[in-house]
């Protein structure tokens, strides 16, 4: 490697540092001018790029916000077609639940005929006449597909305003003859999901239907609900999501937009092009002049500069050098205050290369010894599931859905350095996983920071329990509600330790059934669960709720033990 480094270094003639800085600044000059007026001809057509790219990104942005409103709407739909109102056929109860249930939003409930006759709707009081309703064809459309379909906006017949309809096919025909049930909303309830303040002036955006009508519109061309949209703008949207240019009255326009995912709607928003580039254009002509400006004062500094850069690496090669032999080296002073950082940052390297050393082989001991712990929890875990099943398929959704908790527990514990996570904390995260929601459960206890097994653990707990709830649970029905407590248990005679009770409550589920045969779950939230923290579990299948309750040696879970 020397050898051919001299002969490339021989080919630049011997010269001073300042002769060098000069000649640098020299040749750097007449091309750095020329590029910069070559970027102010490339200008306009990169920055039409980059505006085309975010017309898109914005469309993208209302779309993904539209659809989880959706996704929320198809939630409630499919949990008010559970109602045990509904299932008993009591629809004076049933119509009395969901107003209440329901009060705090925007959201109606209809319960239809397949002939688009209206038995039951939230909007008006319960036995008041109701007429047709005004888009039969939706009820139609879902029993025909057997999903829920989302229709396109039109005027209620009922509520007198426009608005869309999520509808659900009933497997079996319901009470009166209903054979749908129908998630109505206003259209202007999605006025604040198609609004983006960050549009610039001039600039539109707008909610189309399956059937390229207008759900609800902002900006400057703002359309009212029902309004047809151009056709040549639809024309213009090919695939899922992108960009596309048209011209009106003699300007360009930017149109972007995109497809709401599983669903036929799509977001849109245009404007002109040159309300966004006049401005750009100023500061690049700015930056042509600062450029020319910026360049002749270096060539007044690079002579001031050069002997005191000459001294500076003079000293600093010294002590690398000194470093390269193995010694430990005092910082060298300079007139220039890099320098001295390079140089007090060389000594410090002198110092921190043994502790380095020192930090690495721990770091790699720490990562073996996390890496056997979670290779020998799933391996146990895997070994009982496939004790419980001989179906591959369905083995596979075992270990997938127990391997997510756990992931999230372990990224949860990376984040914080495997250092613990609060147990309020870990509650609410395996328990949002597994039902994508918090609002039916309370947890209550003292601030607590478990370790990283008992994180663990518990996340393995969780969530065998919590899929339990949501599948023959207080989660599966509307009503439905969990408590989750945890309190320190104070030792009752001298000697004994403190304990953390921890304790998992079911209210206002289905009845609670004892089971007939124990599978992985039982064995995760009993026996795994008695020996992980070498406590004591009680299950009770009390018929009003189930009821689960830890109780162990606060040690196991505290950091500093078993971690």
């Amino acid at each position: 490697m020397k050898r051919p480094l001299r002969l490339f270094l021989g080919l630049f003639p011997t010269a001073s540092i300042g002769s060098y800085l000069a000649t640098m600044a020299i040749l750097a000059t007449l091309p750095l001018l020329a590029f910069v007026v070559f970027l102010l001809l490339q200008l306009e057509r990169s920055q039409f790029r980059t505006l085309r790219a975010d017309a898109a990104q914005d469309a993208q942005t209302i779309s993904r916000g539209v659809e989880r409103k959706l996704a929320d709407m198809e939630t409630t739909l499919a949990l008010v077609a559970k109602s045990v109102e509904l299932q008993q056929g009591d629809l004076p109860a049933f119509h009395a639940r969901v107003l209440e249930s329901l009060k705090e939003s925007s959201l109606y409930v209809i319960l239809a005929r397949r002939d688009g006759l209206q038995v039951l709707n939230t909007r008006m009081p319960w036995g008041a006449p109701l007429p047709p309703m005004a888009n039969p064809g939706s009820v139609t459309s879902a029993l025909r597909s057997g999903k829920v379909e989302l229709s396109h906006v039109f005027f209620g017949a009922t509520s007198q305003r426009w608005v869309v309809n999520l509808t659900m096919p009933l497997a079996e025909r319901g009470p009166q003859g209903t054979d749908a049930v129908v998630l109505t909303q206003d259209a202007e309830s999605f006025e604040d999901l198609a609004s983006r303040d960050a549009l610039p002036p001039g600039w539109t955006s707008a909610l189309l239907d399956k059937e390229g009508r207008v759900v609800v519109s902002n900006g400057a061309e703002r359309q009212t609900a029902g309004t047809a949209m151009d056709q040549s703008r639809l024309e213009l949207m090919y695939g899922v999501n992108g960009s596309a240019v048209f011209y009106k009255d003699g300007r360009q326009y930017l149109l972007g937009y995109a497809k709401l995912p599983g669903w036929q709607w799509h977001a849109l928003v245009w404007g002109p092009a040159d309300s966004l580039q006049g401005s750009f254009i100023e500061l690049w002509k700015s930056l042509l002049a600062g450029s020319v400006i910026f360049l002749a004062l270096i060539m007044l500094v690079v002579f001031v500069a050069a002997h005191h850069l000459r001294s500076a690496i003079r000293k600093i090669a010294s002590m690398a050098e000194r470093i390269g032999k193995g010694e430990i080296v005092s910082p060298e002073r300079t007139k220039i205050t890099e320098a001295n950082q390079v140089a007090v940052a060389l000594s410090n390297a002198s110092f921190d290369r043994a502790e380095a050393e020192e930090r690495i082989h721990f770091i790699l001991q720490e990562l073996v010894h996390r890496t056997k712990n979670i290779l020998s929890l799933v391996q146990a875990m895997m070994r009982q599931l496939a004790r419980g099943t001989d179906d591959v398929e369905e083995f596979q959704r075992a270990v997938s859905g127990r391997l997510a908790g756990l992931a999230q527990s372990i990224e949860a514990l990376a984040k914080q350095q495997w250092a613990g996570i609060p147990l309020a904390s870990l509650v609410e995260l395996q328990l949002t996983t597994v039902t994508g929601s918090f609002d039916r459960i309370s947890k209550r206890g003292p601030e607590l920071l478990v370790n990283a097994n008992a994180v663990q653990n518990l996340g393995l707990v969780f969530h065998e329990l919590a899929t339990n709830s949501v599948k023959y649970g207080a989660l599966s029905v509307l009503e439905g509600r969990l408590m989750i407590e945890w309190q320190i248990v104070e030792p009752g005679a001298e000697g004994e330790e403190q304990r953390l009770r921890l304790t998992w409550t079911e209210l206002h589920g289905p009845p609670v059934v004892t089971p007939t045969r124990r599978g992985f779950g039982s064995t995760v939230i009993e026996r795994h669960a008695a020996s992980a923290f070498a406590g004591e579990v009680t299950v009770d299948f009390n018929p009003k709720g189930l009821r689960w309750t830890l109780v162990a040696p606060l040690s196991s879970f505290t950091i500093g033990t078993n971690d």
